[in-house]
């Protein structure tokens, strides 16, 4: 075992990583897209693999829910993997009316509740921001593959239960498109740590109507975002 949270050897992880917060989604991915994958990780069943996409070699690997369990990930496989470029695959709620369920989100950057950021930067403000060669090529993709796509903020949160309308109604008129729980922690590591990444998450729930898709498909059918994170990965 390499690190507390990772049984993968270092040469396992390419430089390049897709991460997601479910581990199913990850091993989705890697059983329908890849060519000849391998799992690389599987504590605390947070599975990793590493296989060909296009015949460039591709690391996905799973985080769990929140900015915490994230950046566990995230600096370890920064400090031990030597990875150079992470991709978050993830899921949001739709806060614009302008949003489908299903469309993508790309952040550009993410305001947050969390304290994580704070605690990092001296009790100030951060504002976390993807990296702009990153975000620049996926919107290229997404526009070559015609995916339907919204680039611009979103609000990570600590608290997946009990925000307000009020609140809602409050980022919704400061422009923001959707709400996740980890982009903010994502990119302020990426400034501190000097890595590349963008976030790219598809609408699963809509918050003023709370209408979502199923768990299963959260699982197994967001199969647009996920071939704009592949697309992207070897970029």
């Amino acid at each position: 075992m390499i690190t507390p949270h990772m049984n993968s050897k270092i040469s396992d992880f390419s430089e390049v990583v897709i991460i997601s917060g479910d581990p199913l989604r990850i091993k989705y991915i890697a059983k329908n897209f890849l060519k000849n994958s391998i799992k690389i990780n599987n504590v605390r069943l947070m599975l990793g693999y590493t296989g060909f996409y296009k015949n460039k070699k591709v690391s996905l690997m799973s985080h769990g829910m929140g900015i915490p369990s994230l950046s566990i990930y995230i600096r370890e496989l920064f400090f031990n993997y030597n990875v150079k470029k992470i991709i978050r695959l993830g899921t949001c709620g739709k806060i614009s009316k302008n949003i489908k369920m299903r469309d993508i989100v790309v952040a550009i950057g993410a305001s947050t509740d969390s304290s994580m950021n704070r605690l990092r930067f001296k009790n100030y403000d951060f504002s976390s921001t993807a990296t702009f060669n990153m975000l620049k090529n996926t919107y290229n993709i997404a526009k070559k593959y015609n995916f339907k796509i919204h680039i611009g903020n979103i609000f990570s949160t600590d608290s997946f239960y009990g925000k307000s309308d009020s609140f809602y109604n409050l980022i919704k008129n400061f422009g923001i498109l959707a709400i996740d729980m980890e982009t903010s922690g994502l990119y302020s590591l990426s400034s501190e740590l000097n890595f590349q990444t963008v976030s790219i998450c598809t609408v699963s729930d809509c918050i003023f109507s709370k209408k979502s898709i199923s768990f299963k498909d959260r699982e197994n059918t967001l199969n647009d975002s996920i071939i704009l994170a592949l697309e992207l990965s070897i970029k």
